[in-house]
């Protein structure tokens, strides 16, 4: 890399490379301590809370064990393809995404900006998300589990709790064995069913003349811990984009506390990330195997399993399972960001990057599967408890985290432990996957002001101040509604038109061929079937793919609404513009590339930035197995 920043000296006495800078104020470029660092940073980074809300509901609600195979399929032709991409450019240029975009030719020039776009909102709404498991965190440890009550003010008639049923049964000394909770007071399911406009049947069902109808199906019940959640947590009101409401100083405090920690874990940059990853990847895989091994041996967890993962093959014939599964891998892989190119520009050139994005990828597809046993086991056993079926339990995204899952707490022994143990893995699960984007956005600024990096910490405070008070507005009451506006345009279409760009840049405008060898380069030498493997998914599969993918999204699109509220006309329009946001520096960087006088072929020529990081050739070492010049990788 012909940056200016440093002149390459003679190999010293090992025969490696070593830099000598031209400005005593421009510190070296950090790497990774040791290759696993790394690859925990990529795990903490790609398995988050989407594998956790996200992926059980979806997998049951399109077809169970069926919806493995469209996911599958897509790990292997979009996500992987785009995770080893963005590995293969930031390790072989050691550059973040702004600098290496704009080496590969001028007219992707604006790309990397897009990355950075994307990811500054996504960090910015993120973490706001992890706030709230903070805060559920404080409150168990504290033992005032109070999203099971319904004697706050803010609680409806509607309000019910699974603890309310068990005390309507326990104290029942009437002729009724199927008293639940209804109205405040203690009702027998055949009274509810006349008050509905049926007839009595049993303990599970209404008559609807011959026709049997759960006796919960025309009644309104709202779970304590929804309007917990809606409440006493976001403090929503009656706020709307009309009515912001007021600012809710709790999440302000656990916002700002959530910014802290992130900023103490990532203050040296690689150099201390590296070290708090081994925590933060680790750590939630040890507390969902405890929820899990406690979740099975509840009564009730087998059914809630079986109806997680019995498959119905019907489904797979229908287009919009084949797009939840494309959604959710760019969902939870955190592809076309920016950060993933971030985290490998630290790496030794020489690292099996090849290797780390097919372990991570896998991990993550295996994790989300594990965590669906977790989270299905203890739906089954509430479902048991409520005489529901698992359907009526079982949500998406912020409900199965905040709602469904803290009632079926209350119903476990030592519900305080169990609480504790699942939102601070929320918690750790969020912040891992915070690391990268606070990293993006500090590599970002560095390697635009090298002379910053001796300052480094002082980048990261400015950093997450600044995304601190650019999250403010989502602690008042109407905030929910700014993230999800957030959310619905930007970690969707936008970043599935810049990993298609991605790609059309490395396999269309620089040249697949080209590619292979840098590959080979840096010591990844791949057998034939590989080669033929990356090939097709980077020139044909991934490009056409996200084409196919993203006209389904806009066929079948939906404004953005948060439950019941549906979002005003202008708000949809702002979320829009959101979404444009993230690409419209893409043509102000082709804009940019002619301005300065690029033509024809030069647009889509590397320019002398591009190229290897480390000029100098392998060199015999235990780590590749000899003086070769593939450094003994043979895949």
């Amino acid at each position: 890399m012909a940056s200016g920043d440093y002149t390459m000296n003679k190999g010293d006495a090992n025969g490696r490379a070593t830099q000598k800078t031209t400005q005593d104020v421009t510190p070296d470029r950090a790497k990774w301590g040791r290759p696993l660092e790394f690859i925990l940073a990529c795990l903490g980074y790609a398995v988050g809370l989407g594998n956790v809300w996200r992926f059980p509901y979806l997998s049951y609600k399109n077809g169970g064990g069926a919806f493995l195979l469209p996911f599958f399929l897509m790990l292997i032709f979009i996500g992987l393809p785009i995770f080893y991409l963005e590995l293969y450019i930031g390790q072989y240029t050691g550059l973040g995404p702004l600098k290496a975009f704009s080496a590969i030719s001028p007219f992707f020039s604006g790309l990397g900006y897009c990355t950075l776009v994307v990811i500054s909102i996504i960090s910015i709404y993120y973490m706001i998300i992890v706030a709230w498991t903070l805060f559920y965190t404080i409150v168990s440890i504290g033992g005032n589990l109070g999203w099971g009550s319904c004697d706050n003010d803010y609680n409806t008639d509607f309000c019910y709790s699974g603890e309310y049923d068990r005390v309507c049964r326990e104290n029942n000394t009437g002729n009724y064995t199927d008293l639940t909770f209804f109205m405040r007071q203690c009702m027998s399911i055949g009274e509810i069913c006349e008050r509905s406009g049926f007839g009595p049947l049993d303990d599970k069902y209404c008559l609807d003349g011959i026709d049997q109808v759960p006796w919960y199906s025309n009644i309104t019940r709202v779970l304590a811990s929804e309007e917990y959640y809606n409440e006493r947590v976001l403090g929503r009101g009656d706020a709307s984009w009309t009515n912001w409401g007021t600012i809710q100083w709790h999440l302000v405090g656990c916002l700002f506390l959530s910014w802290v920690i992130a900023f103490l874990c990532v203050i040296k940059g690689v150099q201390s990330a590296g070290k708090v990853v081994y925590f933060t990847a680790l750590f939630p895989y040890v507390m969902l195997t405890a929820l899990l091994i406690r979740g099975v041996t509840l009564e009730g967890a087998v059914d809630g399993v079986l109806f997680y993962l019995t498959p119905t093959w019907s489904t797979l014939l229908e287009a919009k399972v084949w797009g939840d599964a494309a959604s959710q891998i760019f969902y939870s892989f955190g592809v076309a960001c920016g950060s993933l190119v971030t985290l490998a520009s630290y790496n030794n050139f020489y690292n099996n990057c090849h290797f780390d994005a097919v372990f991570v990828a896998f991990a993550n597809f295996l994790t989300s599967i594990y965590a669906g046993f977790a989270i299905f086991s203890v739906l089954g056993f509430q479902a048991q408890l409520m005489g529901v079926s698992v359907d009526d339990v079982a949500e998406q995204g912020p409900g199965l985290a905040f709602v469904a899952y803290p009632e079926a707490i209350l119903q476990m022994p030592v519900p305080q432990l169990w609480s504790i143990l699942f939102f601070f893995m929320l918690f750790i699960l969020g912040l891992g996957s915070q690391f990268a984007g606070i990293e993006a956005i500090n590599t970002a600024i560095v390697d635009q002001w090298p002379h910053l990096r001796k300052n480094y910490w002082r980048v990261t405070a400015f950093t997450c101040m600044m995304c601190f008070i650019l999250g403010i507005p989502m602690c008042f009451s109407g905030g929910v509604y700014l993230l999800t506006l957030l959310d619905w345009n930007t970690a969707s279409w936008a970043i599935l038109l810049i990993g298609m760009a991605e790609c059309v840049a490395v396999s269309w405008s620089y040249g697949i061929n080209r590619a292979i060898k840098d590959l080979a380069t840096m010591g990844m030498t791949l057998n034939k079937f590989l080669r033929f493997y990356w090939r097709a998914v980077w020139t044909v599969i991934v490009p056409f793919g996200s084409i196919g993918i993203l006209a389904f999204i806009f066929s079948d699109w939906t404004a953005p609404a948060y439950e019941d509220y549906v979002f005003p006309l202008f708000a949809d329009l702002l979320g829009w513009a959101v979404g444009l946001s993230t690409l419209v520096l893409f043509p102000v960087g082709v804009a940019w590339a002619i301005y300065h006088g690029y033509r024809g072929k030069q647009l889509f020529t590397p320019t002398p930035e591009w190229g290897p990081a480390v000029k100098a050739p392998p060199v015999e070492s235990a780590q590749f197995g000899g003086p070769h010049d593939n450094g003994g990788y043979v895949m």
